[in-house]
Order: structure tokens, then sequence, then C-alpha cells
């Protein structure tokens, strides 16, 4: 599916880019992993399977998806994905038992799209939903990475998506705090990545970014083969890039 997603990626968007000090270092946890993030499109699965592949290979991977869309999309429970009902009690308790299970072993690792809907990238407050704080007592050896997700349209015709991730947070740090407090410190560890990466977003600088995935640019077609003749004619190198000739 990673391939799969690559190859879509690259067809419907112009690149996938990571903040280069929003680059995770996964080496040396000796437990699981869970991964938070923001959810501000339908982008967002095949971003977080491209990340995992790329960031933590070695980590088998799972995450939450609504159960309604799960029966759509029925692929995802394939490679990882468990249904949860979002709008009922009886959901929440088969997301936290699921939870139990997966981060039972240390070489796995969960993602959470932990606003339980689509949401702005812009949003504040984020509105992280409670079960994503209480899985520091389900797994008390699991450090907690936040990770945002941006969107935006550059130069070219394909969007670009963005990723950063923060600082892990161990799960005994939140542990140690009284339990309304975790949820808070777990959205403003979140809050804070997201604004540094939509700052970058706005600089429109690709090189504050690392490129994990390029689309092909230019329009295509009979304006991109106008184009390349022009320059051939011109004698100057076809660059099929929005700025190029």
């Amino acid at each position: 599916m990673a391939a799969y997603f690559d190859r879509y990626l690259r067809r419907h968007m112009n690149a996938l880019r990571v903040s280069r000090w929003g680059v995770p270092d996964p080496g040396g946890h000796p437990g699981p992993i869970i991964v938070y993030c923001n959810h501000p499109a339908w982008w967002d699965a095949a971003v977080l399977i491209l990340l995992a592949d790329r960031y933590f290979p070695d980590r088998e991977g799972y995450a939450p998806f609504d159960a309604a869309m799960l029966e759509k999309y029925g692929i995802f429970a394939r490679i990882g994905a468990f249904g949860v009902d979002l709008a009922s009690r009886r959901g929440a308790a088969s997301f936290l038992a699921a939870a139990r299970r997966i981060l039972a072993r240390p070489d796995r690792a969960l993602w959470i799209t932990a606003q339980g809907r689509f949401s702005d990238a812009r949003e504040r407050p984020l509105g992280l939903r409670p079960g994503v704080a209480h899985l520091a007592e389900i797994a008390p050896g699991a450090v907690f990475w936040p990770l945002a997700l941006d969107y935006a349209f550059w130069e070219e015709r394909g969007a670009e998506a963005f990723a950063a991730f923060g600082a892990p947070i161990p799960a005994r740090d939140l542990l140690a705090l009284p339990r309304p407090d975790r949820l808070a410190r777990l959205e403003a560890e979140l809050t804070t990545i997201l604004d540094r990466l939509s700052a970058d977003v706005m600089r429109r600088d690709p090189s504050r970014f690392v490129a994990l995935v390029e689309g092909r640019r230019g329009v295509g077609g009979i304006y991109d083969a106008w184009r390349r003749l022009g320059a051939a004619l011109a004698g100057r190198r076809f660059e099929p890039g929005h700025g190029g000739g």
C-alpha cells in the first residue's frame, strides 16, 4: 500500500514535504509508539501510510478508522485499520480495548487522527478527543509523537502536502500529570508544532523541507508540449515547473 499511495500521490499532488526540523528520529525507543495528529483532509490516510513506511519501517502499524468509512474503504482493514464507532460510548470502549491489545507489543505503532473529524489546520483550539490521553494508562512504556499535517497550493498545478513531527512525549511524563491536564499537554504540543509548520508553509520555500515524494511538475498535454517546443527553438533547457521556460 505504501508503494500504491506513493504512485497515487505523485499522480494527483505535487509533493509530500516534511519540515527539516520536524523529521523524526525513532531509533532507540524500546516500547510502542503512539503518533497523534490533526485531521485536515481526506489525504491524511495516504500521508500517514507514507510517513510510516519512511520513518517507522520496523514498526507494525495500526490506526482507528471510522466504522462506517471502513465499510466503504475495506482495503484499509487489511493494512492495520480497525473500525471505531465515534458517536457512542461503546465505540470509545472498543477503541481503548483494541489499543490495549495493539500496544501490548513494543514493536508496534498506533497512528491516531486525534480530532476524530475533519478540521481545518487553522482551527483553534484543536479539540482533541479525550481517548488519546487515556492511552498513557494503557501503555505507560509508550511515547506519544505529535504530528502536524497541512496542505496548500504553491507554484504548481498540484497541491502540496506538509508534515512535521514534534519531540516525543514519554507516557510516564503524562502519567505524572493530573488526568485533566494530560489532554491539555498533548493538545498544546500539537498546536505548537502545527503553528510552526504553518509558518514554514506560508514561506513557500522548498528548501525548508525534505521532499519525501515529488510528483510530475508542469501542466502537461498540449500546453507543455508547446512550451517544450518554444524552449527548444530558443536553445533553452525545458523546465516543466511553473517558473521554468
